[in-house]
């Protein structure tokens, strides 16, 4: 018998700590190069916001760069870039976060500058009013005026979900976002932006007894305050397939997005892998089954891909999450690429082979590791699991849990969960809108 590749595994150091404030702290160290990653990670994403308020954890996101108690509007970045970094923000499902790259020698500077913006925003009428501005245009750019805009981002949730909190557009609506006020902007952040409801992340080239005293003295001194119940956003599975249409003027070809709820990815990580393992079974390269059957064997589509979670990371977002399966398809009906899809999943049950297990597991880990060399990659990766699973060390044991995830495990996973009666699908035809 064959000897199966033995994969590697990091022995990343981490080290951690919790202020009395509430902040959590995990560390890096890595003296291999004279640079250092900051990710601070809040608690606070687009499935926190309350009805009548979409958008408004993105369009917050934009506020904090207004300017802080310490500093005008722009001088944080005029900081970071005048010493050779770089910073920036983004906001997902479960939380919002702030990033930056720097030279070791700045990393005082660094910490700093992210705790003077959990220590205050500056918010005024003006800057409101010109956040409000940007995030439509930029709504306008990515959305409205783009082929496919939307798709499936914000347009397969509606189809696969029905409570406020999986279903609404992060984006947010015009009418919510004009009518945003300083008020809100206030409570949102008193609400959301506590030192209890952060985890601070730091990789790179540093002492962890130095970079710890730098942390107790900007970041002790902040006060605790109330940390508001992660949101219960649990649904039932679907009984029955639900279906939608979108008619996008400016696609250029039919395209089809299939959503399909997968085990939850913190309570249930054995069998959520599994999943993970799936996709890639079923879209990774060329040589994946649904690749080999729909473009290259039939022709149904020219394209076929997939995801897990909203942006396509598996493991920066808490339950319910969808496994999607995306695909263009012209010359073919949507119920022909459909039936595509559930001929290959069915076929799954006559066996998964050692050597593609072994070759989309080598892919998964080779992935995992190269994302690791990349400090700030690094720095989010460890963030994103302290402030969902208390487990920043999960970047050292991913690919030993990936390894042991066998045969009938996918099989398993693909019977129970890729199933025609608990799936959304979701159509972008071409032609004129509704």
């Amino acid at each position: 018998m064959a000897r199966r590749p033995k994969l590697p595994s990091p022995t990343l150091a981490i080290a951690r700590f919790t202020l009395p404030n509430g902040l959590r702290v995990v560390l890096g160290p890595d003296r291999s190069a004279p640079t250092v990653a900051l990710a601070v990670h809040y608690d606070v994403g687009f499935r926190s916001e309350p009805e009548g308020r979409t958008g408004f954890a993105h369009l917050f996101e934009h506020l904090t760069f207004q300017g802080s108690p310490n500093l005008e509007k722009g001088e944080a970045d005029r900081l970071i870039e005048g010493n050779g970094g770089m910073g920036n923000g983004s906001t997902r499902s479960d939380y919002t976060n702030y990033i930056a790259m720097l030279p070791s020698n700045a990393l005082e500077l660094g910490l700093f500058l992210e705790s003077d913006r959990m220590r205050g925003v500056r918010l005024t009428p003006e800057t409101l009013q010109n956040q409000i501005d940007v995030v439509k245009e930029e709504i306008r750019v990515n959305v409205l005026n783009r082929p496919y805009g939307g798709f499936p981002w914000i347009d397969l949730p509606p189809v696969m979900f029905e409570s406020f909190n999986n279903s609404h557009d992060g984006y947010g609506s015009f009418v919510d976002l004009d009518a945003a006020t300083i008020e809100a902007a206030e409570d949102f952040y008193g609400r959301y932006y506590a030192p209890g409801n952060a985890v601070l992340s730091v990789t790179g080239d540093f002492a962890v007894d130095e970079i710890t005293e730098w942390i107790e003295r900007y970041f002790g001194d902040l006060a605790r305050r109330p940390v508001l119940p992660v949101p219960d956003c649990a649904e039932p599975l679907p009984t029955a397939e639900r279906r939608a249409v979108k008619e996008d003027p400016l696609a250029p070809l039919p395209a089809i997005a299939v959503g399909y709820r997968v085990p939850d990815p913190i309570d249930q990580l054995d069998e959520y892998l599994a999943a993970v393992v799936l996709l890639e079974v079923l879209v990774e390269g060329e040589a994946s089954r649904l690749f080999r059957r729909m473009v290259k064997r039939d022709r149904v589509v020219t394209h076929i891909g997939g995801m897990l979670g909203t942006f396509g990371d598996p493991f920066d977002a808490r339950d319910p999450v969808m496994l999607q399966l995306v695909g263009y398809h012209p010359g073919a009906e949507a119920d022909q690429v459909l039936a595509a899809i559930d001929d290959e999943v069915a076929e799954l049950a006559n066996g998964v082979g050692a050597d593609e297990l072994d070759r989309v597991k080598t892919g998964m880990v080779s992935a995992h590791v190269r994302r690791l060399d990349n400090l700030l990659s690094r720095a989010t990766t460890m963030a994103a699991l302290e402030q969902q699973r208390g487990r920043a060390e999960l970047v050292n044991e991913l690919p030993a849990l990936l390894a042991a995830v066998d045969a009938e495990a996918v099989i398993a996973a693909a019977e129970r969960w890729l199933r025609p009666d608990q799936r959304a699908v979701l159509e972008v035809r071409p032609g004129a809108s509704a």
